[in-house]
Parts: structure tokens; sequence; C-alpha cells
């Protein structure tokens, strides 16, 4: 797997401006770049991650689709970290008692594919879904 990855830039809505640029900054620990009234931008994990004020949606149906057993909500976004950041981090936020919709754990043990991985949710409502590979050449093994 090549080091060299271009980052990625991902908006996403928030109907809580205040409330998110606080969880990203703190809870998550990511760097606030440019802002506005309407917008915040973040480094996060190295990504370009812009939270933009939205009201919010009387439509809160959530979809899930299995995984491993597991309901997980789509959509969802996150990073993939190293094994020792992954673990650093999930203990962080055990800490910081966030509420997991996936409980920290490594699904498919054993097999091709074999990673970390939790699910939360953002204060807007936002899944994010943050995982790990002991071999991060197993990224898009089949």
């Amino acid at each position: 797997m090549a080091n060299n990855i271009n980052p990625f830039h991902l908006a996403i809505p928030v109907h809580n401006l205040e409330t998110c640029r606080i969880f990203y900054r703190e809870t998550l620990g990511c760097v606030e770049g440019r802002s506005s009234d309407l917008w915040v931008d973040f480094n996060f994990f190295g990504h370009q991650l812009v939270i933009h004020q939205k009201p919010k949606d009387d439509d809160s149906s959530l979809h899930t689709n299995p995984v491993d057993g597991k309901e997980v909500p789509v959509p969802h976004f996150g990073v993939v970290l190293s094994w020792k950041t992954f673990h650093a981090l999930a203990k962080d936020l055990k800490q910081k008692n966030i509420e997991f919709v996936i409980e920290p754990y490594t699904r498919f043990k054993g097999l091709v594919g074999e990673q970390a991985t939790m699910f939360f949710y953002d204060p807007s409502g936002n899944a994010l879904e943050f995982k790990a590979f002991k071999d991060i050449n197993q990224l898009f093994a089949k």
C-alpha cells in the first residue's frame, strides 16, 4: 500500500455549529482551521473535514446494514488509523464517555480483512467509523 495518500475533502451538515465545533476540536482532537459563521474547517487526521451549518431535518430516520453481526449505520465516514492510534483513541473516547453505536472490537477475526472498528455519532447525528488493520495491506484484500 502506498504511503503517499492524497487527503480527502468532506463537507458534512451539522445543525448546531458550535456544539459540533467543540466535539471535533475537544473530543476528537482535530485542529481547527479557517471558519466563518456558517462553517468550520478541521484537520481530520490529515484530511480536510468541513462542518456546515444546516437546519435540522424533520426526517431523522436511520438506516443500518448488517456487517459481522452488527448493525452498521449508513451513511458513515471516518479514517483508517494505525493499530496503536486506534486503540489510544478508543481508550480516550471511553474516558470521555462517548456513547458508541458499536463498541470498539475486532471484526472478521482470523479472516481476510481483520480489523478493529468502532462507530459513534457526532452531536448532529453524523455517523463516524474509525478502524485499523494489523496489516494495512489487508485494507482492500478480498
